[in-house]
């Protein structure tokens, strides 16, 4: 899933590629990933891009007083193109949800794709952001929580770590994968108690959470928009790195599963060397 750093990187590659062109025709290829009606689609024909930016993991191309909003879930991604067919697509072939064509038709521009076929892909045509629920819940912005800040919301809850970081109502940006690395950064259990922490162990964790998202956006903006799903799993300490060596230590990093997700952790590093109960293999067991 593309999540802050990525996101802020595709606003990047759109703010260097697509300012200042004009939108030539938007092709639908998925009715299903636009979520608004009114303003229409096609509002956006003959508008110029006058920029782009993120939202917590939400990506908003802004054109002359419109916002094409977009959410790409777990498995959406953005691909800019020099050039493309000037046939609209037809809807429901392939993983293109959206084409937008700038300048001109067949011309350069960006596509909106989905892998897979669960479509949670989401497109939203509106004057203002803040009008799209999902937004207007976000909490505040991982990068620009304050130390004060961030230990109030720990101080506030009795939610897990794990699943504090990645709660976009509660702290816009994080996702599965760069809270492991931000757990693991900091030393912490993904089972631990927020409102129990310590203020040493806050401030671990609060470091952790800005140098992490910092780092990893520096390294991807800046890449091209097709090398961005590389350059974050080579980035990764922990995330998808099951049964392989912790970096730090060398112990094995282990895995527990839940659901539709999993995440990575360091026994050693993060919970005392004591392996964490696996949901879905406790089940198999018994």
């Amino acid at each position: 899933m593309p999540e802050l750093p990525e996101v802020e990187a595709l606003a990047e590659h759109l703010r260097t590629h697509a300012i200042a062109r004009p939108v030539a025709r938007v092709d639908l290829a998925s009715m299903t990933a636009l979520k608004t009606f009114d303003p229409p689609l096609s509002a956006l024909t003959g508008r110029l891009v006058t920029g782009a930016g993120r939202i917590g993991k939400f990506l908003d191309v802004q054109l002359d007083g419109l916002h094409l909003v977009v959410h790409l879930s777990r498995a959406g991604w953005m691909r800019w193109h020099e050039q493309a067919s000037v046939t609209p697509p037809k809807p429901g072939k392939g993983p293109l949800e959206l084409r937008v064509h700038l300048e001109t038709v067949g011309g350069p521009g960006f596509d909106l794709t989905e892998a897979g076929t669960q479509k949670r892909l989401a497109a939203y045509v509106v004057t203002d952001p803040a009008t799209i629920p999902q937004i207007a819940t976000l909490g505040p912005d991982a990068l620009t929580l304050s130390r004060a800040q961030f230990g109030e919301i720990l101080a506030a809850t009795s939610t897990r770590l794990k699943t504090l970081l990645a709660d976009q109502r509660t702290i816009a940006g994080i996702g599965n994968a760069y809270s492991d690395e931000i757990l693991h950064v900091a030393k912490l259990s993904p089972f631990a108690i927020a409102a129990r922490l310590d203020e040493e162990a806050a401030d671990r964790l609060h470091a952790a959470m800005i140098a992490v998202l910092t780092e990893a956006v520096d390294r991807a903006v800046g890449q091209d928009a097709a090398l961005l799903k590389g350059e974050k799993r080579s980035g990764m300490r922990v995330h998808a790195r099951t049964g392989l060596p912790c970096p730090v230590c060398g112990d094995t990093v282990r895995e527990v599963s839940y659901a539709e997700r999993s995440f990575q952790y360091c026994a050693t590093c993060q919970t005392g060397g004591k392996p964490l109960a696996d949901r879905r293999l406790s089940r198999l067991v018994k």
